[in-house]
């Protein structure tokens, strides 16, 4: 039996547990073997992650194994009011793993590596992607959509997201990479689900059992919906915002496949307990180009120019974000790992010539081909450049060595960090951080984000950095979270940035997900009959509401202002 740690400290709303939680968990404790913990420490830590902000739960519980988890949702299902709400790498940016309730803690127990194939990876939630990488990469296999946070992140965290980052551009996100998973639902039992032929899901429709009962609803709302589902579907090459019903069903071939849409729900319609990945061989060798520019004018036109050139990646940043690599040179040299300063310098100066020369430019594009022939990629970085020179950049140049690619990456991956970690009184607000609009609108797109966030100098600090070749763009402010005058342009800001937005046809999340900042929205995003599908679908995977609630569906603008940290 684990012993249970109650707190003394009365008065505040989640200071103390009350008599029947209390008894609750005293009773769960000799039903599982895992641990349960409600001292300050540990609640304080499970109240925040990355996000802006702060929700305190009545305990978390840490399973050791598939039978904790079961024993623990057929209890919680038993109590109207209370959830669970499952925790791994705590690196989101919206508040998904954050709960007034009860939070599971994966990443102790549920921590292991199961095997590999050929081409597959099985892996538990609560596994660091950094550790699964390694081992992949042993076997000359990859996972190749992880996120920039891919030293801190979970693969659990990844599929509750549909993570993606720099390489989906050529390889697309967390959502195909999924062979298998494993999923405690809503009765208390495990299942498992994968991509259905015809004749297996006509099997699955016959079954009597819960599952079965799921495949019939799931089945018969994303068929008797295509048009809806399909017109709702957001114009852009990634999203993560609201469930992904569009990808579950192919008519054609009369398939469906329920893992497109545990991927991305954030684990509002179950708990995930192993995960089997798709994993694919890297390409050894990279090359790099850089271009500057001047102005967003045509924009749109080069971006399809460099798409059709099928890179890796295309990435970009802005003037801001160049500013900042200068105002930390020297943090930046040193993350580099350069041993003498003029060696960095030397390889910069033509890029440092243009900045003297005409002030830093617009926006910075870094481009990339991977492959197996590094001449030919340097080949097709020339063919590339040429084309380009029809929108006149102010300066292209193909980079000659890895170092000088390393250079570029960690002003694109780190630049932010340092600014967070360098400034006083303010700190990360993301609530605009992951908007991605289709790639041919950026021309006209950008400058009418610049002039709305521009209105708001006096409130936050911000720079623009993203995946241009996807038009998915990572805008989150600095800002002094303890001025009630800043907290209160935040909806504001929020609402003009997705109504230019949505007015695209874009997404308010192309991977960070939804959580309790971006769910008010979905609503406006996706419409009022798509909306009502997606409710739909929570209510037949979770008719008692206890996965996760106040994410993806029912979640409040006014709920979530209530719970920013200061």
């Amino acid at each position: 039996m684990v012993s249970v740690h109650t707190q003394a400290q009365t008065g505040q709303k989640h200071a103390i547990l009350d008599e029947v939680m209390d008894e609750f968990l005293k009773t769960l404790s000799s039903r599982i073997t895992g641990d349960i913990t409600t001292d300050e420490a540990t609640l304080r830590s499970a109240s925040r992650d990355t996000s802006l902000f702060e929700l305190k739960p009545l305990a978390v519980i840490v399973p050791k194994n598939v039978s904790d988890i079961t024993t623990i949702v057929r209890a919680v299902g038993e109590h109207e009011g209370w959830s669970l709400t499952a925790r791994s790498g705590g690196t989101g940016m919206d508040g998904g793993a954050l709960s007034e309730s009860i939070v599971l803690d994966m990443t102790k127990y549920f921590s292991h590596i199961k095997g590999f194939t050929q081409t597959t990876g099985t892996v538990e939630p609560g596994v660091f992607f950094r550790d699964f990488d390694r081992e992949s990469m042993k076997r000359g296999l990859l996972m190749p959509s992880y996120p920039a946070s891919r030293e801190l992140c979970t693969v659990g965290g990844m599929v509750a997201n549909n993570a993606g980052g720099e390489l989906t551009l050529a390889y697309g996100k967390t959502a195909d990479y999924i062979r298998e998973l494993r999923v405690v639902l809503s009765d208390g039992n495990e299942y498992t689900f994968g991509k259905l032929s015809h004749e297996a899901l006509e099997q699955k429709l016959l079954q009597k059992d819960f599952v079965g009962y799921l495949y019939r609803r799931m089945y018969a709302l994303v068929k008797n919906n295509q048009q809806i589902i399909q017109d709702a579907r957001p114009q852009v090459t990634k999203n993560s915002s609201g469930y992904a019903l569009w990808d579950v069903y192919d008519p054609h071939k009369e398939t469906l496949d329920l893992t497109r849409l545990f991927t991305g729900s954030q684990g509002t319609l179950g708990i995930i307990t192993e995960i089997t990945f798709d994993l694919v061989p890297p390409d050894p060798h990279s090359q790099m180009m850089i271009l500057f520019l001047d102005s967003f004018e045509g924009l749109g036109e080069l971006v399809k120019t460099v798409l059709a050139h099928t890179p890796t990646t295309f990435e970009s940043y802005d003037d801001k974000t160049l500013r900042l690599a200068l105002r930390f040179f020297v943090q930046f040299v040193k993350r580099l790992g350069f041993k003498n300063i003029f060696t960095l310098l030397k390889g910069s100066i033509p890029e440092a010539l243009s900045i003297a020369r005409h002030g830093l430019p617009k926006l910075v594009l870094q481009i990339t081909f991977d492959g197996k022939d590094p001449v030919l990629l340097k080949k097709k970085a020339e063919m590339l450049a040429k084309e380009l020179a029809m929108f006149k950049p102010r300066y292209v140049e193909i980079l000659k060595n890895k170092k000088e690619m390393e250079e570029y990456w960690l002003i694109r991956r780190e630049s932010f960090n340092l600014l967070r970690h360098k400034s006083k009184h303010v700190s990360t607000a993301p609530f605009i951080d992951d908007i991605v609009v289709p790639p041919r609108v950026l021309s006209e797109f950008l400058p009418k984000l610049y002039a709305i966030l521009n209105e708001y100098n006096d409130y936050m600090i911000h720079n623009i950095a993203g995946h241009i070749g996807n038009g998915n763009f990572h805008i989150i402010p600095l800002m002094n979270l303890s001025d009630e005058n800043v907290r209160k342009v935040i909806p504001e800001i929020a609402q003009k940035v997705y109504n230019l937005v949505f007015s695209y046809k874009g997404s308010a999340s192309g991977e960070h997900n939804d959580g309790i900042i971006r769910t008010p929205f979905l609503r406006q995003q996706f419409g009022d009959d798509m909306y009502k599908l997606f409710e739909q679908t929570k209510n037949i995977f979770d008719p008692k509401g206890i996965f996760n609630p106040g994410k993806k569906v029912r979640g409040s603008l006014e709920y979530a202002l209530k719970h920013l940290h200061s």
